[in-house]
């Protein structure tokens, strides 16, 4: 998996004080995308293990509180992205207690794969379809277009 931007410290993405995580690679390609540069999946730089831990341990330091990691793109349940996914939200769970997981994607909820469904299954919430430039609306939270649905799993 290759990834394209990581923010330590974010209050954009997702409610709180957050780690997040820019990942490369979608299919969707929406007209009207803000991120069009992380569309190619061997975009940005390699997701390495040393990337994975520095994520685990931002979510742990004390000095900052993240309320929990947010995973964008691109699109992390691209094919491609979801082995690397996987791990990095079952470390989140395993070795982070009491954070949470946020992740965006242009799949919708009841489109997914097995193996997507096996990483939805361990976020918390999911924001779900294809952004729709004729539905843009800037007053929504957590979303683009209004066809996108925000859905609260755990």
């Amino acid at each position: 998996m290759n990834m394209h931007q990581y923010y330590p410290v974010d209050i954009v993405n997702g409610p709180g004080t957050r780690c997040t995580l820019f990942v490369s690679g979608c299919v969707h390609e929406c007209p009207g995308c803000y991120n069009k540069s992380t569309w190619r999946v061997n975009s940005g730089m390699p997701f390495t293990r040393a990337m994975e831990d520095q994520i685990i341990s931002d979510l742990n330091d004390t000095r900052v509180r993240r309320q929990g990691l947010s995973l964008s793109g691109g699109d992390p349940l691209h094919p491609q992205n979801v082995p690397d996914i996987l791990k990095l939200v079952q470390r989140v769970r395993a070795e982070c207690p009491g954070k949470d997981i946020w992740m965006w994607t242009g799949y919708k909820l009841d489109e997914l794969t097995e193996s997507q469904r096996d990483v939805v299954g361990l976020i918390n919430v999911l924001v779900d379809g294809k952004f729709v430039q004729d539905l843009k609306d800037p007053a929504l939270i957590w979303r683009g277009s209004s066809n996108q649905v925000v859905h609260h799993l755990r």
